[in-house]
C-alpha cells in the first residue's frame, strides 16, 4: 500500500477522502490533501492512513468528488439588512451547498458603489473564512443610473472588485451603459447587467401570460428583458468589451445570446436555478415566495433555459440568492419583494433539472456551476482540475441522496425558499476551502 512517509509530508496532511469518483467518472479514488492543496490521487484503499499523521478521514464511498462551486450572483445583505442575511450566514449557508467562492451583489446599505463598503464586506468574508466572499461593486452611484461609481477605486483596493452590477436595477441609459463598457475594458473588470427596460416593467410583478392576466396581476413582457440584451450585446460588440447578462428568464434572451456569441461578441449569461425548475403556474396561490425578478415565466421558456444551459449557449448556473424577512414575503403578492433563496438547493435542482434528464453529466455540472463562473470572473485559484498540486477548493456529492426542503433548518436568516415541502436528489457531503473542511454532513466548521 502506497504512504505519506516522510515526517515533512506528515505534517502537511489534513484531510483523506476514500473511495469517491472523480467528476462521477472511473474506478474510486482516495485523495489525501494538505497544505492547502490536493497531494496525491491513488486508486481506492491504497492510501493508508495510519501513516498520514493526524489526517482526518472522510469515508466517501458512492461520492462524486467536484470542484467547489462558484456563485457569480448572490445577495449577503451586509451592510444594512442583517436582519435577513449576514455574512456569516449567507458564507454557512454557501458552503452548505458546496461553494468555495460567492459574488455579493451591490444593492446593500449603504450600496456597494465605493472601496470602503467593499473592503468591509471582502474582509469580513475573509474572517468568516466559509468561502471567499467577492464584492461586486455597483456600476453607478446609488444604483440611481444617472453616474458612473468610482470604478477604478474599487478595482485597485484591498477587496480588488473585479465585477460590477446594479442588480435589482437596470442600467437603461444607454449612453451611460456605454461608457461604463468602455471604462470595465480598461480596468479589466466585467459589467453584469440586470436586463430590465424599466418603462415597460413599471408596476409589473408577474409574467406577462395568460396567467397573471386571469390572476389579475400586472404583466412583465418577456421584450423588457430581451430588448436590453440585444442592446448591450451591440454596445459591447462596438465597445470591444465583455458583457454579462445576469439571471436570463426567456427562450428569446437565448436566441439573441446565440445571435450574438455567432458575431464573434464577448457576451456571457446566467441562469437561476428557479428559473430552471418553476414557472408562473405557481403563482395561483398568490403566495409572495413565487415573486421574482425576473419573474417566473412560462414552462416553454424553462425549457428552452435548460436545452440552452447544456448546449452551452448559457453560459453557467447562478443562484440570485436572495433572503428576505417573513413581513416582506407573507404579503400581497403586489407588494411582496422579489426573491428567493438558492445556495442551499441550487444543486439539486440542477440533478433535478439537468442531470436527471440526462442533459448534463458530473462533468457538465462542474462546468456550469465551477469552471465557467471561475473563468469568466476571472478567478485563477476556483474551477481548476481535480490534480495532484491544485488548490484543494472541493465539493463532495451524494448523489444517490434524497432530502426535503425546509427553511427554517436552512442555514440563511430568511426562510423564504420557493421548494419549501419539496423532495430533491442529490446532496452535498461536505465542502472543502484551501484543504479545510468547512462543511461535512450538514454540520458548518467555522473558523
Amino acid at each position: 500500500m502506497n504512504s505519506i512517509n516522510t515526517q515533512e509530508e506528515s505534517s502537511a496532511v489534513t484531510v483523506l477522502i476514500t473511495g469517491t469518483r472523480l467528476y462521477g467518472e472511473g474506478d474510486p479514488v482516495d485523495v489525501l490533501i494538505g497544505d492547502q492543496q490536493i497531494l496525491r490521487i491513488a486508486p481506492a484503499g491504497t492510501i493508508e492512513q495510519a501513516d498520514t499523521g493526524g489526517v482526518e478521514l472522510v469515508e466517501a464511498a458512492g461520492t462524486v468528488l467536484l470542484p467547489g462551486f462558484v456563485d457569480m450572483h448572490t445577495h449577503l445583505r451586509e451592510p444594512g439588512r442583517e436582519d435577513t442575511e449576514t455574512i456569516d450566514s449567507g458564507s454557512a449557508a454557501a458552503a452548505r451547498g458546496g461553494y468555495t467562492a460567492v459574488f455579493a451583489m451591490a444593492n446593500t446599505d449603504p450600496v456597494a458603489d465605493n472601496a470602503v463598503v467593499t473592503d468591509h464586506v471582502w474582509a469580513r468574508g475573509q474572517e468568516v473564512g466559509l468561502v471567499d466572499v467577492h464584492p461586486v461593486g455597483a456600476i453607478t452611484k446609488g444604483l440611481k443610473g444617472t453616474e458612473l461609481a468610482e470604478m477604478g477605486v474599487m478595482a485597485a483596493s484591498t477587496g480588488a472588485v473585479r465585477l460590477f452590477s446594479d442588480d435589482g436595477h437596470c442600467v437603461a441609459d444607454p449612453l451611460l451603459m456605454k461608457r461604463a463598457l468602455e471604462y470595465a475594458t480598461g480596468l479589466g473588470v466585467l459589467i453584469a447587467q440586470h436586463a430590465e427596460e424599466p418603462r415597460l416593467t413599471e408596476g409589473a410583478v408577474a409574467h406577462d401570460g395568460p396567467t397573471a392576466a386571469r390572476l389579475g396581476l400586472a404583466g412583465w413582457p418577456r421584450a423588457a428583458e430581451e430588448s436590453i440584451v440585444i442592446r448591450d450585446a451591440l454596445l459591447a460588440r462596438d465597445a470591444g468589451a465583455r458583457v454579462h447578462i445576469c439571471h436570463a428568464s426567456t427562450a428569446g434572451s437565448v436566441e439573441l445570446i446565440r445571435w450574438a456569441k455567432n458575431q464573434g461578441i464577448s457576451i456571457t449569461a446566467e441562469v437561476t436555478p428557479h428559473h430552471l425548475l418553476l414557472d408562473d403556474s405557481r403563482l395561483e396561490t398568490y403566495d409572495g415566495v413565487n415573486r421574482v425578478n425576473p419573474p417566473l415565466r412560462e414552462a416553454s421558456d424553462a425549457q428552452a433555459l435548460r436545452a440552452a444551459l447544456a448546449e452551452g449557449v448559457i453560459d453557467c448556473v447562478a443562484t440570485d440568492h436572495a433572503p428576505h424577512a417573513e413581513q416582506d414575503k407573507c404579503c400581497e403578492f403586489s407588494q411582496a419583494r422579489p426573491g428567493m433563496l438558492g445556495l442551499e438547493t441550487a444543486l439539486s435542482v440542477i440533478v433535478e433539472t439537468m442531470v436527471n434528464p440526462g442533459l448534463l453529466d458530473w462533468r457538465g455540472v462542474a462546468k456550469v456551476m465551477s469552471e465557467r463562473p471561475a473563468e469568466i470572473t476571472g478567478l485563477p485559484d476556483q474551477g481548476q482540475p481535480i490534480a495532484e498540486g491544485e488548490l484543494a477548493n472541493l465539493t463532495l456529492i451524494d448523489p444517490s441522496a434524497t432530502w426535503t426542503v425546509s427553511g427554517p433548518e436552512l442555514a440563511s436568516v430568511s426562510d423564504n425558499t420557493p421548494f419549501e415541502g419539496l423532495e430533491l436528489p442529490g446532496q452535498v457531503r461536505a465542502t472543502i476551502l484551501r484543504g479545510r473542511l468547512t462543511v461535512v454532513n450538514g454540520k458548518v466548521r467555522p473558523l
